[in-house]
């Protein structure tokens, strides 16, 4: 969980600071948003490749080489003497997501008793809004107070403890099932599996199209100053925390029901961000309904992803990580470009359109089998 934490707040501490980064090298906010790109795009890459290519090395050693070059990214993002640099770190940061991820997040039913593993699953899967509630927030302050490569700096130090405390806590995990390329490439072709490439694509698309540019809207549209936007950024991690609980409760059940509802709220707080979102109270609120409904979103996907292919389930991990950090990168990509060519209310509607577009997906499809047809 620790290791996934530190994963997921290098991955996305660039929005909080995305216009103290972009000014240090006179950048727009769209180029600037570069620094989600790569690493999602590297991520969905890596996360088949490194899988396959490590699928008969221990995983315990797996993930200790992984966070060591996530160590090396943070430092090298740190003294980066340009922009260029910097995204060169990014490309390590992706190849650490896409291996680490699916590699560790199915290691809980190894590490606990059977009865203990779906607990175990999910204080996993809480790293994601622990990473938005504490990681960026703090990254987002102490680039506040000593400037964005200090931020960096902190997290090559959280990095390689936690290198220390793999290293030191936990036992060997020999490779089984190993998952080659031809298995992945059967569970692409069920049809379960493609129903959840698309509603992971379109609910992702819209998040992170969207929330990659947050910060500036809030400053440019709310007219938050830097403390506030930390402090916006804290409730909405906070929401998430809570979001992730019930949708966790929710999701194995209903399915369907729970994934319609988190991208509805998605829907509802993005589009009408640009025409409530004018005063702090009003897009402090929005910005509790998104968090709450995206802290539910990586689970939803996750089980989609498993129940389509239940018999590998790392295989189904990798799927998840590849769709998931893909689709990461693209809409960053998309909201930076709508960005530097429109303004970010844009980017907020288009986000919002294409949350709604999961729940006509989900209203119209079929259900897989029994329980996801609820």
């Amino acid at each position: 969980m620790m290791g996934i934490f530190t994963i997921v707040t290098t991955e996305i501490l660039p929005i909080g600071l995305l216009t103290a980064i972009g000014s240090g090298f006179a950048l727009s906010d769209g180029t600037a948003g570069l620094m989600m790109t790569m690493p999602g795009l590297l991520a969905a890459v890596a996360a088949p490749l490194v899988t396959a290519a490590t699928a008969r090395v221990d995983r315990r050693v797996v993930l200790c080489a992984l966070m060591l070059v996530l160590t090396a990214a943070n430092l090298i993002a740190a003294i980066a003497a340009d922009y260029w640099t910097l995204l060169a770190s990014r490309v390590l940061v992706g190849i650490v997501i896409g291996g680490f991820w699916s590699v560790g997040a199915g290691l809980a039913g190894r590490l606990v008793p059977a009865a203990s593993a779906g607990r175990a699953t999910a204080v996993i899967f809480s790293a994601v809004p622990l990473g938005s509630v504490l990681g960026v927030p703090v990254g987002t302050l102490i680039g506040d107070v000593a400037g964005w490569r200090t931020a960096f700096t902190a997290l090559a130090v959280l990095s390689a403890a936690v290198l220390a405390a793999l290293v030191l806590t936990l036992p060997p995990l020999p490779a089984q099932r190993p998952t080659r390329l031809a298995v992945l490439g059967r569970a692409l072709r069920r049809r379960g599996t493609l129903l959840a490439l698309a509603l992971t694509f379109l609910i992702v698309l819209a998040h992170f199209g969207a929330y990659t540019y947050i910060t500036p809207f809030l400053e440019r549209v709310t007219g938050a100053d830097a403390g506030a936007v930390t402090a916006v950024l804290v409730v909405y991690g906070a929401a998430g925390i809570a979001g992730s609980l019930v949708c966790g409760a929710t999701v194995n059940q209903y399915p369907r029901a729970t994934f319609a509802a988190a991208a509805a709220m998605i829907a509802a707080g993005t589009l009408l961000l640009p025409h409530l979102g004018h005063t702090l109270p009003g897009a402090v609120a929005l910005l509790v309904v998104w968090g709450i409904a995206y802290g539910g979103i990586p689970v939803c996907s996750q089980v989609w992803f498993a129940k389509a292919a239940p018999l590998t389930p790392e295989a189904a991990t990798v799927l998840f990580t590849a769709s998931f950090q893909a689709t990461i990168s693209i809409g960053a990509l998309v909201g930076g470009a709508v960005l530097d060519r429109s303004t970010v209310s844009t980017v907020m509607t288009l986000g919002g359109a294409a949350a709604l577009a999961v729940v006509v997906l989900l209203g119209v499809t079929k259900a897989l089998g029994p329980k996801t047809s609820r």
